[in-house]
Parts: structure tokens; C-alpha cells; sequence
């Protein structure tokens, strides 16, 4: 294929090339952009998207996360797991109890500005 030629028979002038090379030049690594989506896809779910909503209050132990989900306490950890994996919250161990937090509050203003909420 020629410079300024595309598989579909669409014949681009030299400027409009540079300006596609100058754009796709700014776009992440296709590594970054997988873990994007892999970040994306942890909060695609309800349950998930909740645990993160009760943390926005602070510090929670599993039981007490478990417990606000009315779910039993494996599918909690599953998803705890889950969001854990793709950075959005960190836990500690206090005995036998897990507690679990909010790695970064930034995450709120996101869901935030999904659910239209200030």
C-alpha cells in the first residue's frame, strides 16, 4: 500500500497523513489500553459498583460489606477479589477480620460524573 493509500481505495493528501500519524501518535501502547479495559471491565458490574459506593463512607470489613449486600459472603469476596486485582481498593488484616478501603478516591468522581451525582 502507498503512503496516503488505504485498503479501501480512500486516497489521503499528505497533510491529512501527518495529521493521523500526529494523532495516533498520543494514543497508549495497545498493553495500556488492555489494562484499561481490564480496569473498566472490574467495574462492570452492580455488585462491584456498589462495594466501591459503601466504601465512598469509609473503611468496611467484609462482614459488614457482605451483610449491606445481602449476599452471601463468597460472592462478596469474589468480587472484592476482583476490584482488589485491578487497584481499586486495598485491605488489612486486623486478627481474623479483613477490612476493606478505597485505594484511591478518585475513582468516586468518575462514578460520580457517570451517575450525574456532584
Amino acid at each position: 500500500m502507498k503512503s496516503g493509500e488505504t485498503k479501501d481505495s480512500c486516497t489521503l493528501d499528505q497533510e491529512q497523513v501527518k495529521n493521523l500519524e500526529r494523532i495516533t501518535s498520543k494514543i497508549p501502547d495497545d498493553t495500556e489500553l488492555q489494562e484499561d479495559a481490564d480496569s473498566l471491565k472490574a467495574l462492570a458490574d452492580p455488585t462491584r459498583l456498589k462495594i466501591i459506593h459503601l466504601l465512598r463512607y469509609g473503611e468496611l470489613c467484609v462482614c459488614e460489606i457482605f451483610t449491606c449486600l445481602d449476599k452471601p459472603q463468597p460472592t462478596v469476596s469474589h468480587h472484592l477479589n476482583i476490584l482488589k486485582k485491578a487497584g481499586f481498593i486495598k485491605y488489612r488484616k486486623e486478627g481474623v477480620w479483613v477490612h476493606y478501603s478505597l485505594r484511591d478516591r478518585e475513582i468516586l468522581k468518575i462514578l460520580d460524573g457517570l451517575s450525574g451525582e456532584k
